[in-house]
């Protein structure tokens, strides 16, 4: 059975929001544990955080969490190296074949509207169709996280530059898919008023409350 892991990104100095975000509380939890749970719950495995800004304070918060770290020195460089980092871990992870991942799903920590749900489409859009990218698209526009990446594109993610997977993303566009997502799933967390805001939304919601269905048209095939 293929085996499909999770890179949550979780490195960034959050200059705009003046404080570390990823340990901002949201609905009891913090951000990056709950980036790590919504992973775990969609049924990821392994789940690898990539740490770098005050990584020794997102790594204790992670404590008991079913997770590991990888502490990427170069993240000052820019997301991309986080990437790279976390996809470089999953690579040369010493395990047999049969238990290796065969594709990981690229997640940002601060996007705290992706759903366990979301997760699950895009692993399972991954398996309909073998696709070696399935991107998420937001308001029938916007490629963003989480982004699934087959295998065999890892080398090309630890190569990339500042671009991050866009360049990926777009090298393998003929063979790519979408799920198609309502852009106030994509919301993340640079501001304090990010933050304020998805505090009170997610407070408020019931606690069964889920991501909508994927769009119709994330059955169409990626165009250039």
């Amino acid at each position: 059975m293929s085996r499909v892991a999770a890179v949550v990104v979780a490195a960034g100095a959050s200059v705009r929001m003046g404080r570390n975000k990823l340990l901002l509380t949201l609905d009891g939890e913090t951000v990056v544990g709950r980036a790590v749970r919504t992973a775990a719950a969609a049924g990821l495995d392994p789940v690898v955080v990539v740490t770098g800004h005050e990584h020794e304070a997102v790594e204790a918060a992670l404590h008991g969490l079913p997770c590991r770290t990888v502490f990427n020195s170069e993240h000052a460089r820019g997301q991309h190296t986080s990437v790279g980092a976390g996809v470089a871990a999953l690579a040369g992870h010493s395990a047999p074949p049969e238990a290796r991942c065969t594709a990981a799903i690229v997640i940002l920590a601060d996007m705290p509207f992706v759903t366990a749900e979301m997760l699950r489409a895009v692993a399972e859009r991954h398996a309909a169709t073998g696709a070696p990218v399935v991107a998420s698209r937001y308001g029938g526009e916007i490629i963003a996280p989480p982004i699934l990446y087959h295998r065999r594109l890892f080398a090309e993610l630890t190569r990339m530059d500042r671009r991050c997977g866009r360049q990926v993303v777009q090298r393998h566009r003929a063979d790519a898919v979408e799920v198609d997502w309502p852009e106030e799933m994509m919301r993340d967390l640079d501001r304090p008023s990010d933050y304020a805001n998805a505090r009170s939304e997610l407070s408020a919601r019931p606690p069964a409350a889920q991501a909508p269905a994927p769009l119709a048209a994330a059955a169409e095939p990626a165009h250039g």
